[in-house]
């Protein structure tokens, strides 16, 4: 398989590239920090800034160019703010990334997966996204917007072959879960408490499900929303 994935450069983007390669598939990855895209020894890479939409357009010719057939879309950020101090230079921008990206490189991807009658699109998004997370209602409403997009694109897409799935990773331990704890108003100790296994999701973990997903043998699950997050969206 001929695999993208975004953000590829640290954190969940870079374990999930590492375990597919190991997969022995064929990874491509996008990110904006190039050293760190090289050392994951790939079999082609293109440096993006996500929300440029000239760099945006060029990652999609990309797509076409090396014919495609899984595509991650995991790259994401984060805002921590109350509602009432959004601007709109960072709603653009958070909306340009975690949402419109994903929908116009699924939109570059879909016709050579519809040609070879397979695809898959994986969207990392996030609990926040399933729940809501209170002074983070930029994340929260870009996240959920990926799950409804899977739904409807599960559907449009699967007479070809093409799934279309969101995983939703609760507190990962990621530099950016981690910086989501020092933006919060909550102590690392304080978080834990809520979570009810006690601990984070670890990036392998969502790699794991991700490696699934591809398989022939998960072509029945599309369009679904699947919570990886320790026991977080279950309750109290």
């Amino acid at each position: 398989m001929n695999i993208l994935i975004t953000g590829a450069s640290k954190g969940i983007g870079k374990v999930i590239a590492q375990e597919l390669k190991a997969s022995k598939h064929k990874i491509f990855v996008t990110a904006r920090n190039e050293q760190a895209l090289k050392d994951l020894k790939p079999s082609g890479y293109i440096l993006c800034d996500l929300s440029n939409e000239y760099e945006l357009a060029k990652l999609g010719d990309f797509i076409v160019e090396n014919n495609i057939d899984v595509l991650v879309n995991n790259a994401g950020e984060y805002i921590y703010s109350e509602i009432e101090k959004t601007k709109v230079n960072k709603l653009n921008h958070i909306i340009a990334v975690n949402l419109k990206a994903p929908v116009y490189l699924t939109a570059r991807a879909v016709p050579y997966m519809k040609e070879k009658g397979f695809g898959r699109i994986i969207n990392i998004g996030s609990i926040s996204g399933v729940m809501g997370e209170a002074n983070a209602s930029l994340y929260s409403a870009t996240k959920s917007g990926l799950i409804g997009f899977a739904k409807a694109t599960g559907l449009e897409l699967a007479q070809y072959g093409i799934t279309v799935n969101t995983i939703n990773p609760g507190w990962v331990e990621t530099e950016l879960g981690k910086d989501s704890i020092e933006q919060s108003d909550f102590s690392q100790e304080e978080i834990l408490d809520c979570i009810p296994q006690k601990r984070f999701v670890e990036p392998k973990e969502i790699a794991a499900l991700v490696k699934y997903l591809i398989l022939p043998d998960a072509k029945g699950i599309t369009g679904q929303s699947i919570n990886l997050c320790a026991g977080l969206s279950v309750g109290i």
